[in-house]
């Protein structure tokens, strides 16, 4: 990235119980980061619907931070795709 590079950055969702908050930025490497209240029993349910929604957006080249507060699959799918879409400058 230059100087004069803006980096995109979308976040979408709350902290409140139920739900969670997505943080999606583009970057050089892929990584996704996850801390949540249910991590024991459920990180790699977590971690596969952030991997699904972004393969299927065709990202590869973004950082994923998800503050998940017991959020069910539909709710971090979602939360997902409205911050893919603020990253890209959409207004959603």
């Amino acid at each position: 990235m230059t100087g004069d590079a803006v980096m995109k950055i979308g976040i979408a969702g709350t902290l409140e119980s139920n739900d969670a908050m997505i943080t999606i930025k583009e970057s050089n490497t892929f990584k996704i980061e996850i801390h949540s209240i249910v991590d024991l029993l459920f990180h790699d349910q977590i971690e596969k619907v952030i991997k699904d929604t972004l393969i299927e957006f065709n990202l590869d080249k973004v950082e994923v931070a998800c503050n998940d507060m017991g959020a069910l699959d539909y709710t971090l799918r979602a939360r997902l795709i409205t911050a893919i879409e603020r990253m890209f400058g959409r207004n959603v």
